[in-house]
């Protein structure tokens, strides 16, 4: 990971408006998590809210993020990833239908995976300190 993707997974940085390399990406795939390669959004539900962070209706996979409320005396509850505990953002309940939800994610924490492209293996820590690595689908690779 590089430094500001470490920053964000210990701390719930956020980056700069405007600033992430998928603000403006419009091509189809799939955005996977940058700390183990889970997958995390899809293309297809990406959408332009001019908040200057890619923006989404709805994750991948409801059991791939977790929602917290985190307020500290603002309307936002923060979005981690399921498997590390990395900081992805916010979500918001302003967002188009069909959810009504903006997911605002750092574009840091997300690889961007092009259709028809296979999906990178993903690392999951066991309980005990190892690692399995399994396809993005969950199989064993």
């Amino acid at each position: 990971m590089t430094d500001p993707q470490a920053a964000y997974v210990a701390g719930g940085g956020t980056e700069r408006p405007g600033t992430g390399a998928h603000c403006h990406r419009a091509e189809a795939g799939t955005y996977v998590s940058a700390a183990c390669g889970l997958p995390l959004f899809r293309s297809e539900d990406k959408f332009s809210c001019g908040c200057g962070w890619p923006s989404f209706v709805a994750p991948f996979d409801e059991q791939h993020i977790e929602e917290t409320n985190d307020s500290h005396d603002m309307v936002r509850v923060e979005v981690t990833e399921a498997v590390t505990g990395a900081h992805l953002g916010h979500v918001f309940e302003d967002g188009p239908p069909p959810t009504h939800r903006r997911y605002c994610i750092n574009s840091a924490m997300l690889v961007f995976v092009p259709a028809g492209e296979p999906l990178p293996p993903r690392i999951i820590a066991a309980e005990a300190g190892e690692g399995d690595t399994r396809s993005a689908a969950g199989e064993q690779a």
